[in-house]
């Protein structure tokens, strides 16, 4: 479909509480279609609906797929998309760097539960579950917490542990791995 533009820290609709999700059909269905263009077109690993600037409980998440030492793929990609998610479990705990489309040359270590179950809706309105841990549960708790108004930099504990990177295409531009 389209590319859409991503907000960055200081719009409100990024502080805002979504809304719940209670229509399914075909805006949606374009919506989560946008959202999966804008977050492949700058290999985002997830996006929430606020950080388009449309305030609903709506996330997608693609985890990469995984390789073997040749490079042979021994699990395809795997995509999630939750209307209305919430966690109802999580357990464990780890530290580690985050950082985010919406605040564009900053990365931070942020504690997060090391194993979630999150439930929701899929796109017809149909209960989903999914349990999830190390960097799939790490990318539901960043990108629900984008439905709740917050952003990584309200869980980064002292200014230490925030760094300021360059951004991802004077990297690449410089022979450095993407993020």
């Amino acid at each position: 479909m389209a590319k859409r533009n991503i907000l960055v820290a200081g719009e409100p609709v990024l502080r805002q509480k979504a809304k719940k999700v209670t229509s399914f059909g075909p805006f949606l269905e374009d919506l989560v279609t946008d959202m999966i263009d804008t977050m492949r077109a700058v290999n985002g690993l997830g996006l929430a609906a606020p950080q388009i600037g449309v305030p609903l409980r709506l996330i997608v998440i693609e985890m990469p797929a995984e390789e073997d030492e040749e490079g042979n793929e021994i699990q395809p990609s795997q995509l999630y998309v939750y209307c209305n998610p919430e966690i109802v479990k999580a357990y464990g705990e780890e530290e580690d760097e985050e950082g985010c489309l919406s605040v564009p040359g900053y990365v931070g270590i942020v504690k997060r539960a090391a194993v979630v179950t999150v439930k929701g809706q899929d796109l017809k309105g149909r209960p989903i579950r999914t349990k999830a841990e190390g960097l799939l549960a790490r990318a539901f708790q960043h990108e629900i917490d984008h439905l709740d108004g917050k952003l990584f930099l309200d869980r980064v504990e002292s200014p230490e542990k925030l760094r300021r990177i360059e951004p991802r295409a004077k990297r690449q531009e410089q022979g450095a791995e993407p993020i």
